[in-house]
């Protein structure tokens, strides 16, 4: 902000709270308790015809005031929009028109008054009494320019949330799409619950944890990156269908995609596997997109997406063969995968194994060509510590990620249920995190002891909601469907 503009913005403050004091000597409540409201803006709006000439009381923040001499229009804004009042001195008497024309955009008032359409048309209020209900001491940013530097409205959300009526739209409508989704899932029969944010070891997914300490207990606790290994202790426990809707957090990058606190849903059916997740995701998401904004063809940065089910369906290898132009089932060594790697221009670092080299010419390579809603297939067990591993080749697990417009949106498996063979998965993963892989998962016996007393088949997903809403609200960043997403603090300047 330049100097000059700060210099404003200081003067026009300080005129308001000139205007505060003014209040406050003449005895006029500027911050009021309570106001009755018989209706929203929309409402008066949609109901016209029931409401013409009819008493309705609002209330709400002032958008615009234009003065006509001893008449005023004036734009109420609620949750709901805007209505236009109608503010005449003849109604509401010499001393609250001048009172009326004394107050600024953003400040909050009740109006009682009756609805009518002026000459051109316009469903209005016309105003017989008000009361301010919240002096505003900050002036809104300008009609013109409004609030478009991404930083203060990320960072100011509330601002934001005033300025641009579209950014409340987009958190009505991941509302809704959190409510639908769990309403479909309770008529799956599956059941919700809740489990510990805070892990004694951090587990279900590879990443690098928040660390936090409980001074009661004198020890350490991660802040969970996911609730798989509990939820898949419920399904031992007896209940066949479970979900969770929750944050994880993750200490990694922040970009577009990424913020370090998320929201998931994550699921588990017992004598399910892979292809069952399959079809639950499809049809989840296509009902979704359909029952909330009524389409199933949407489009995204300009670019038109069918979330229609089936999705289709290839395997990792098939994917890197049809997108990057080699071919991983022909040689099943390190050495050839790096040759091969290097044949397209991807160059992993040392010490990996054909897996894990498959799977990062897969990211770099083939990942940003995936638009259409894609379920790629059969992921390197190196890679997929959690999941069953398919039998006619060892190196590959029953495992699927969901890609739309080159970006994941689901991940699950045909979850692994041998004890003996999960503990060595653990082993290796324990081995990778003292060679210094901070992202390597933990050894968890307490996980390895519950299956030991039997879980049986289990399909497992998971649904990165944030990234799921972005692709339907079209928006650009994960900070836009994040109410307040993790920033750096201001500067003390």
């Amino acid at each position: 902000m330049s100097e000059n503009m700060l210099e404003d913005m200081n003067e026009l403050m300080l005129q308001r709270r000139e205007k505060l004091s003014q209040l406050r000597e003449e005895r006029e409540k500027a911050f009021a308790d309570k106001y009755e409201v018989t209706y929203h803006a929309a409402e008066v709006e949609s109901n016209f015809e029931e409401l013409e000439e009819k008493e309705v009381k609002l209330a709400g923040r002032l958008m615009a005031i234009r003065t006509h001499g001893k008449a005023s229009f004036a734009d109420l804004m609620d949750m709901s929009g805007k209505v236009q009042l109608y503010v005449k001195q003849n109604n509401i008497g010499e001393d609250r028109y001048e009172f009326f024309q004394d107050l600024d955009l953003g400040d909050l008032v009740g109006i009682t008054g009756t609805v009518f359409k002026t000459n051109r048309g316009q469903v209005s209020i016309r105003v017989s009494s008000f009361e301010l209900l919240t002096k505003s001491l900050r002036p809104l940013p300008e009609k013109f320019h409004g609030l478009k530097d991404k930083d203060i409205r990320y960072r100011q959300r509330y601002l934001d949330l005033i300025v641009n009526p579209d950014v409340k739209e987009t958190f009505v409508i991941r509302s809704k799409i959190i409510k639908e989704m769990r309403r479909y899932l309770e008529n799956k029969g599956f059941l919700e619950v809740e489990t510990p944010m805070m892990h004694p070891i951090a587990g279900g997914a590879t990443a690098r944890p928040f660390v936090t300490h409980h001074n009661t207990l004198d020890m350490d606790l991660y802040l969970r990156i996911a609730p798989e290994l509990y939820l898949k202790k419920l399904i031992v426990g007896g209940f066949e269908k479970v979900f969770e809707i929750n944050r994880n957090f993750r200490n990694e990058g922040m970009s577009y995609k990424h913020n370090p606190e998320f929201t998931t849903m994550e699921l588990y059916q017992a004598q399910a596997d892979y292809h069952d997740m399959m079809e639950l995701t499809e049809n989840l998401v296509s009902h979704l997109a359909e029952e909330v904004l009524e389409t199933k063809t949407l489009e995204y940065e300009g670019t038109e997406l069918d979330f229609t089910a089936p999705w289709d369906r290839i395997t990792m290898v098939e994917a890197v063969k049809k997108y990057a132009d080699v071919d991983f089932s022909e040689f099943d060594t390190a050495e050839k995968a790096y040759e091969a790697a290097a044949s397209v221009g991807v160059k992993p670092e040392e010490g990996l194994s054909y897996g894990e080299v498959l799977n990062e010419v897969f990211e770099i390579r083939v990942e940003d060509k995936l638009i259409q809603p894609t379920f790629i297939m059969d992921y390197p067990i190196e890679v997929s510590p959690l999941a069953q591993k398919i039998e006619d080749d060892p190196r590959f697990t029953y495992r699927f990620e969901a890609f739309v417009y080159g970006r994941e949106i689901a991940n699950a498996f045909s979850e692994l249920n041998d004890p003996e063979e999960q503990k060595r998965r653990f082993e290796k993963q324990v081995e990778m995190r003292e060679a210094g892989d901070e992202e390597a998962q933990m050894m968890d016996y307490d996980f390895i002891r519950a299956l030991e007393y039997g879980m049986p088949p289990t399909g497992g997903l998971g649904i990165g909601i944030d990234r799921l809403i972005m692709l339907l609200t079209d928006s650009s960043s994960i900070r836009d469907v994040i109410l307040f997403p993790t920033m750096r603090p201001e500067s003390n300047e």
